[in-house]
């Protein structure tokens, strides 16, 4: 069956972003396994992480029938700016950080939301600052998030602790299968390494022929609390 232009609801497709992040069977710096709770698979496939323009292309170099513009370069730590301590705090890396997703969605809201968590498992403090970049791997292709424009704060997160930020996405209220979330890979801000952790939200995302609707959009480092 031909496909006629198929756009995930302005759903903008970032096939070339690498959006790694810590975690299952990452191995840390010290050459020692990461746990973390619903990961998949991690890994560095060297793609470009600085949010070039892919052209709509797929994970694998190809056209994809998703239509909308690329990511931003959400991995690139944002607009945050850190002073004092923050500046002299070491980047947190991924082999040093847990990674997790749950389901945060409130009843009543129009939109999905998942919420996405970072754990510093290293034994120093490390710095966050901006967004982490943030990928749908949908039957389609890849789906990369885009940011909200809220002002990204330089988060210090101590050994141990947590820190949250949020991933919303359309609800699937067309009647249809739509399409089909596979997986999330996140990387975090300033890094190129991601991790595949298994999709907690609904199943689908909606499909219109137009390109109209709302997109994945992600929150920066901090603009969510535990489970939402």
């Amino acid at each position: 069956m031909r496909v006629h232009k198929l756009t995930i609801a302005a759903l903008a497709v970032a096939a070339g972003l690498s959006l790694t992040a810590c975690q299952g069977d990452s191995d840390n710096a010290d050459g020692q396994s990461t746990g973390s709770s619903n990961s998949s698979a991690s890994s560095n496939d060297g793609k470009d992480t600085a949010g070039k323009d892919t052209g709509g292309k797929s994970a694998d170099g190809e056209n994809t029938a998703v239509g909308g513009g690329g990511s931003d370069g959400a991995s690139d730590g944002g607009s945050g700016k850190g002073s004092g301590k923050d500046s002299q705090t070491a980047k947190c890396l991924t082999d040093h950080l847990e990674t997790t997703a749950a389901d945060g969605t409130v009843g009543g809201d129009q939109e999905e939301t998942v919420v996405v968590g970072f754990k510093n498992a290293g034994a120093k403090d490390c710095l966050l600052t901006g967004y982490a970049g943030v990928d749908l791997k949908t039957n389609y292709g890849r789906v990369s998030a885009e940011r909200t424009g809220q002002e990204a704060d330089p988060v210090v997160l101590k050994s141990g602790e947590d820190v949250f930020f949020g991933v919303t996405y359309p609800k699937n209220d067309s009647g249809g299968s739509g399409v089909r979330v596979e997986g999330l890979v996140v990387t975090p801000p300033n890094e190129t390494k991601s991790v595949t952790l298994d999709w907690p939200g609904k199943a689908s995302l909606p499909v219109t022929e137009d390109g109209s609707g709302t997109p994945v959009r992600v929150g920066p480092i901090g603009s969510a609390g535990q489970g939402g």
